[in-house]
């Protein structure tokens, strides 16, 4: 982490002495933007939520196969698997978790009296906890290991900004917001050029914040095409330009992305799980269009896909 550290000041240093503004690493506490995958179905399940929520954004799941899931769509900061399984299922969690070297990092806590299934598997996965206590207890001691991951992955976003000479967000992966706006001109010039297609989607979010927007566009920076570039607003909607796409093949994403988004984005509050309810807005470049008229279609007619 300090290696990774010293690279970001580097490559932050070398970027400013070529009279480049380079990004600015965010101040706050990585836990502010970690996100944990909860695994369970039993009687703590109501209590880790509620622990975990107070302190990260969380996303249930139910079983296993949800919890796989939502790891192939998704970046996660850690996982926790409470009450309600089996010693084999637990064990069989672990190995797929251990085996894969995209979660071997992972921060993993395990709530139950199973030592005989989960100490075998400490050297695959070196941050592994495990407790028979209250599900608070396992919590405290967990969340020191997420809050590591989280900022390992706040500095590997930056260096990939960093990279791009600032013009990707490093909190979300998407194009910043000059850039952004700099592509779609460019875009909307080669679509009137060549004659090709060009839609825009706009998403926004009921009971939308920054912490889920954020949220949101990392898993939206995941789903995008090669050709294709988003950016996150200061509304906290989200803007997709897909190139060479017709209004028939946007609508065909633009679901596809509102279904991963609904999926994958069941954020836990310390209260009560809370759906998250996506709209999606298209628009589709005319031959009488420029950017100003395209992005007003966009924004001024809301419909929920």
């Amino acid at each position: 982490m300090r290696a990774l550290h010293g690279t970001v000041l580097r490559r932050t240093e070398t970027l400013a002495s070529r009279e480049k503004r380079p990004p600015e690493l965010p101040a706050n506490d990585p836990l502010e933007d970690a996100t944990v995958l909860l695994v369970g179905r039993g009687r703590s399940f109501p209590a880790l939520s509620v622990a975990l929520g107070e302190r990260v954004g969380v996303i249930g799941a139910l079983s296993v196969e949800s919890a796989a899931r939502t790891l192939n769509a998704r970046d996660i900061d850690g996982i926790v698997i409470g009450d309600g399984f089996g010693p084999r299922i637990v064990e069989a969690l672990l190995t797929v978790l251990a085996d894969d070297v995209r979660f071997r990092d992972l921060p993993v806590g395990v709530l139950g009296g199973h030592p005989a299934t989960v100490e075998p598997h400490r050297l695959g996965l070196p941050n592994l906890e495990r407790t028979a206590e209250h599900p608070v207890r396992l919590v405290e001691r967990f969340l020191p290991f997420v809050r590591l991951h989280a900022l390992g992955q706040r500095l590997r976003r930056m260096l990939k900004s960093l990279d791009a000479h600032g013009m990707v967000d490093p909190d979300t992966g998407l194009l910043g917001h000059e850039a952004f706006w700099r592509d779609l001109n460019r875009a909307v010039d080669d679509a009137d050029r060549r004659g090709v297609g060009l839609s825009i989607a706009r998403f926004s979010f009921a009971r939308g914040n920054r912490r889920l927007s954020v949220d949101a566009a990392r898993v939206l920076a995941r789903l995008m095409r090669q050709v294709d570039f988003a950016c996150r607003e200061a509304d906290n909607s989200i803007f997709a330009v897909f190139t060479e796409t017709d209004l028939r093949e946007a609508h065909v994403i633009a679901r596809r992305i509102a279904s991963v988004l609904k999926n994958t984005m069941l954020l836990l509050p310390s209260k009560k799980p809370a759906n998250i309810d996506t709209a999606v807005t298209l628009a589709t470049l005319k031959a009488s269009d420029n950017v100003e008229t395209l992005i007003a279609r966009v924004v001024g007619k809301e419909k929920a896909k």
